[in-house]
């Protein structure tokens, strides 16, 4: 059997954590920032978990992550 390519993208977007779950980053927190509060700045950075409805694409987007 030959093996499974890894979506390059995806690797580079999403990480694993320990009990399987994927964990993605959060949108916009790149521009427009200063009409934006430090609360709500504070709160987009860090990652927050995939929805499990993603999670089965993301399982074949990454078989070896």
């Amino acid at each position: 059997m030959p093996k499974i390519k890894t979506c390059k993208s995806a690797a580079k977007r999403f990480k694993k954590t320990a009990s399987g779950k994927f964990l993605r980053g959060r949108a916009y927190k790149r521009h427009i920032l200063d009409k934006k509060t430090s609360k709500r700045k504070r709160e987009l950075s860090g990652c927050i978990v995939v929805d499990k409805t993603n999670a089965n694409t993301l399982k074949k987007l990454l078989p070896y992550l």
